[in-house]
């Protein structure tokens, strides 16, 4: 059977069950997965290898097509530049997620903070899941267009199949399939082509694993609450050497030395903070630990959670599963 899933791309079987793919009847379009998640919001991981999304990249790279690469700007990546290894296409940087920032942030101050990252690209647009800069997107698409298709990449949980299904709603007269979209990493299985008129091709592809993001290892339910569902109201807390902060039995950031520092929290408003004094404090104690000396003006990143604005200087150290990934970069706010 040569038939693929219409909302994760995954080649359809019908003879086992436990496979991904799996149909009941040769008639249906989309697989038992996407199925059970559309419906009864049922989510069944499913590990995809990075080595199958980045031959995909080298695919892509051995065409002229135009390349949208979605980032997630509470998620941004360390290194940005790193899919330029794989693809030398023309690329449009779309900045996803928009709308859980907090307004109070211009967009000409993200552009110019995604600028100093000295990412090649040619042409930047920042939108969201409600459409916001979806017409301009669109005009941007048509203007850099070098051949029907049009490809989009990027990491798992960035938003790419929620903007490709919006491009569907609001632009394709025959095309009204959509595409699985889950909190879940790797929901998307395969590439998937959609027809969106006579002049345009989106062709969606599998999500690059971040293998160091904390989505990787928490459950289902917590997943959904550490994804933001709106705006985020920014946290600040005022934290004197000796004191702590828990982030929802998630991370805990020790303060060790320093003057007295500001520390504003962006993550989902549905995890918990709380702030206590280290001496007295075991809490995820047994977890790794990072030591960090920051700057003035610097961000901690928590690879998946979001991150920490810290105004001064001052010695840190985290707690965190061994797994996930944390850094420090200039503020981005």
């Amino acid at each position: 059977m040569n038939k693929y899933c219409k909302g994760c791309g995954i080649k359809l079987q019908d003879q086992n069950i436990l496979l991904p793919g799996y149909i009941t009847s040769l008639d249906n379009n989309i697989c038992k997965r996407c199925f059970r998640m559309r419906n009864y919001g049922e989510y069944q991981l499913i590990t995809k290898s990075n080595e199958e999304f980045i031959n995909i990249l080298k695919e892509i790279n051995n065409t002229r097509a135009l390349v949208l690469y979605i980032v997630d700007l509470l998620n941004l990546d360390k290194d940005i530049n790193y899919i330029r290894e794989y693809i030398k296409n023309k690329m449009i940087l779309v900045l996803n997620k928009r709308d859980v920032l907090p307004l109070s942030i211009k967009d000409e101050n993200i552009i110019k903070y995604i600028d100093s990252l000295g990412f090649e690209y040619q042409d930047i647009i920042i939108v969201d899941k409600k459409n916001y800069n979806l017409d301009l997107l669109m005009k941007k698409i048509k203007k850099h267009q070098t051949t029907k298709d049009v490809y989009v990449v990027g990491h798992t949980n960035t938003g790419k199949s929620t903007i490709i299904n919006n491009i569907i709603k609001n632009y394709s007269n025959s095309n009204k399939e959509q595409l699985t979209i889950s909190p879940l990493p790797s929901t998307t299985l395969n590439k998937i082509t959609i027809k969106i008129n006579d002049d345009l091709n989106i062709i969606d592809t599998p999500g690059l694993v971040d293998s160091g993001s904390i989505l990787q290892i928490v459950t289902t339910n917590l997943l959904k609450r550490i994804i933001p569902k709106k705006e985020i109201k920014p946290r600040t807390y005022q934290i004197r050497k000796g004191q702590t902060l828990i982030i929802n039995d998630l991370a805990r950031i020790d303060y060790i030395e320093g003057d007295k520092n500001s520390f504003t929290l962006y993550i989902s408003n549905d995890l918990k903070v709380k702030k206590m004094n280290t001496r007295n404090c075991h809490i995820l104690d047994d977890l790794a630990s990072k030591s960090y000396q920051v700057l003035f003006h610097e961000d901690l990143v928590i690879n998946g959670l979001g991150w920490i604005k810290i105004v001064d200087k001052g010695h840190l150290i985290v707690y965190v599963d061994k797994n996930v990934e944390t850094f420090t970069r200039g503020n981005f706010i």
